[in-house]
């Protein structure tokens, strides 16, 4: 449909229409933070299908997400950055060097961090040993978050990561987990065991959840 359009033009026009619609969105989001960490600064890794978890963030101006240097990120960078979100631009495949660096600066400066472990393109649920690499390097520790709810109105999109979207005033949880503290000289078998170790904390605390939600809402 959009074959004969211009890309830069088709990107601006969606970047625009998406950081309006989640600025009208935002009006209406009604998330929960559990166990959200007072200690800062902090590397939060949650799921790529979870991000709209991070506009329930207490503190988003100090807040720094790493989205790819792509067309899909630049719509997705436009929308985050409207909410209040910084975005530092890079991947895994592109420009990641240089995305990890300013990610490791803003952490310096006091600021936080926001990693979506399995993006930007999968698998799905499998983290990545870039966020152990920065957690090590910055010696900032990690904090798994999920987000949830039960209700139908989460809409679940049929992409890779099973991305969720609330629909206006659905009320959700964000759930956060003990801080991760990775050694500044850990071996490349304790980073893997680091990252194993996220990876189960995400899938507990989605678990937890799920079993727990109606009493977690009301507490």
């Amino acid at each position: 449909m959009f074959k004969n359009i211009d890309k830069r033009k088709l990107v601006s026009f969606l970047s625009f229409v998406l950081k309006h619609f989640y600025a009208f969105e935002s009006l209406f989001y009604n998330c929960k933070n559990i166990n959200y960490p007072k200690q800062k600064p902090v590397i939060f890794a949650l799921w790529h299908a979870h991000q709209c978890a991070l506009y329930a963030n207490e503190d988003r101006g100090n807040l720094n997400v790493m989205i790819s240097k792509s067309n899909d990120g630049d719509i997705i960078a436009a929308a985050t950055e409207h909410v209040g979100i910084k975005v530092v631009r890079g991947s895994s495949k592109r420009s990641g060097a240089s995305a990890s660096l300013a990610l490791l600066e803003k952490l310096e400066q006091g600021e936080c961090a926001a990693i979506t472990i399995d993006g930007p393109r999968g698998p799905f649920g499998v983290v990545k040993e870039g966020i152990i690499n920065i957690a090590k390097l910055s010696q900032v520790p990690i904090v798994p978050m999920i987000w949830y709810s039960p209700s139908k109105w989460l809409l679940e999109f049929d992409t890779w990561d099973k991305f969720r979207f609330p629909f206006l005033g659905v009320k959700t949880i964000a759930v956060y987990g003990e801080p991760i503290y990775v050694k500044s000289d850990c071996s490349p078998e304790e980073a893997e065991e680091y990252r194993l170790n996220v990876e189960n904390k995400l899938k507990d605390l989605y678990k937890y959840a799920q079993e727990n939600f109606d009493e977690l809402l009301k507490s």
